[in-house]
């Protein structure tokens, strides 16, 4: 299950975005991952507990949304919607088409939540 690796891998950037940012602890991650990017979804959330235990983003939501999948056509010069097990051009059928979108795992957003400085008083 290469989930968890990808979580632990994740929990590491999030870990250092919350360190540079000062923050406390982590609210919310959102993912946006394709259906061409090889990560299911559903693995990826269970292992996510496991990942960030221990961690500023232990009781943090994982967000996920999926992106559709869309390809570029070098023949019509379309960029169209694809299906993941066929993809061709939604125009002219061709099935030499470049991905434009569908393949990515992105970290897109992280809701930090930051401790108020303490005042010292002399």
């Amino acid at each position: 299950m290469h989930e968890l690796a990808i979580c632990q891998a994740l929990i590491a950037q999030v870990e250092s975005v919350a360190q540079s940012e000062n923050a406390s602890r982590v609210v919310r991650i959102h993912l946006e991952i394709g259906p061409l990017s090889g990560v299911e979804p559903q693995l990826l959330q269970h292992a996510y507990p496991l990942a960030a235990a221990g961690t500023v983003a232990a009781d943090a939501e994982l967000i996920v949304d999926t992106s559709p999948v869309r390809v570029s056509c070098p023949s019509c010069e379309s960029q169209t919607g694809a299906l993941p097990n066929r993809l061709i051009c939604g125009v002219c059928g061709d099935w030499q088409v470049e991905v434009t979108s569908g393949d990515e795992l992105l970290l897109k957003r992280l809701e930090l939540e930051k401790t108020a400085p303490s005042l010292a008083v002399a």
